[in-house]
């Protein structure tokens, strides 16, 4: 049976100003700010947490199905995902509203002036999931990542209501969302991914602690950076996963989409919590080593080299059984 992704959809659009913002700020006219900078370069990337983790299961041959809601210029992200292994006849089409997207501009001193435009991800809450069960059958998983708030509510009531495991990973909308809407996304879920810092704010908002909120999950993964990943349940001792070293310049963005599509990959082959969150420790590194959250790809015999460095041959010859060619 399928794992459905739900999240948001989105194009990044990156550039580059080669000054510095801080110099062209007139002192005393910070009121009436009207300023156009004229960059380097722009640079187009696909992106959205659900597109990003749908693409990674894709690549280690799930053949997710892709939740979510896009704008009529959806055409040729859509090819993309399709060649990838995902399936996008669940993604629901907008007729008025463009794909969401993040307009970002960095100047030389890393400063940023960013916009994001929520469009079509609006409508995601008008998304069923009992269509998509009709269509290929019961969800063996529903990933809920962050998206639209109506909308992550939603699929999370009709998880609960049809009877489907579900991961909650809440992410970003942690900061605004209020401790009754964390509690309601949180509360019955299968497995919770969060970052360690939003395992704290994801506590202060609920007023769980760790104990309260691993009663309430199955499974709770942490990701830690460069410290690794940490892996909890009720009455178990946790387990900690080294991240796999990096041997590129490492541009962070999309690791954690990456992380959770090799955990929930494992996982849906059988393989032990602790490999799983190995192979999702691979998965996470092969992302950040290139520019953009859907640019990594995952040779099967460099993977399987890399993968063995890091954990042992043991390791890596019970994921080469199910990693496609």
């Amino acid at each position: 049976m399928p794992v459905v992704v739900t999240g948001s959809i989105a194009t990044d659009h990156l550039m580059t100003f080669p000054g510095k913002f801080t110099e062209q700020f007139v002192e005393g006219q910070m009121e009436n700010v009207s300023l156009s900078f004229l960059v380097d370069d722009l640079v187009q990337h696909r992106g959205g947490a659900g597109a990003n983790m749908a693409y990674g299961l894709g690549l280690l041959g799930l053949s997710p199905v892709l939740v979510g809601a896009v704008g009529s210029d959806f055409a040729d992200y859509e090819a993309w995902l399709s060649r990838h292994g995902v399936d996008t006849a669940s993604v629901h089409w907008s007729e008025l509203k463009h794909t969401a997207r993040f307009v970002c501009t960095t100047d030389a001193a890393n400063n940023q002036i960013a916009s994001f435009y929520s469009g079509a991800m609006s409508e995601a809450s008008q998304i069923e999931l009992g269509p998509v069960a009709g269509r290929l059958g019961a969800p063996d998983l529903v990933v809920i990542g962050p998206n639209d708030p109506t909308a992550m509510v939603r699929h999370t009531e009709e998880c609960r209501t049809r009877g489907y495991a579900f991961a909650a990973d809440p992410s970003q909308q942690l900061a605004w969302a209020d401790g009754a809407m964390i509690r309601e996304l949180v509360d019955g879920a299968d497995l919770l991914f969060t970052n360690e810092y939003e395992s704290h704010l994801l506590q202060q908002k609920t007023g769980w602690n760790a104990d309260e909120v691993l009663a309430r999950v199955g499974t709770w993964v942490t990701t830690r950076a460069k410290d690794g990943v940490l892996v909890r349940q009720v009455d178990a001792e946790p387990i900690e996963v080294i991240a796999v070293p990096e041997t590129k310049p490492v541009e962070p963005t999309g690791g954690g989409d990456a992380l959770r599509a090799g955990f929930i990959a494992g996982r849906m082959w059988g393989l032990s919590l602790e490999r799983a969150t190995q192979l999702g420790s691979a998965v996470a590194t092969a992302a950040v080593e290139v520019i953009g959250t859907q640019e990594y790809s995952l040779p099967r015999e460099s993977f399987l080299g890399r993968f063995a460095e890091a954990f042992g041959d043991e390791a890596a010859a019970e994921v080469a059984a199910h990693l496609p060619a």
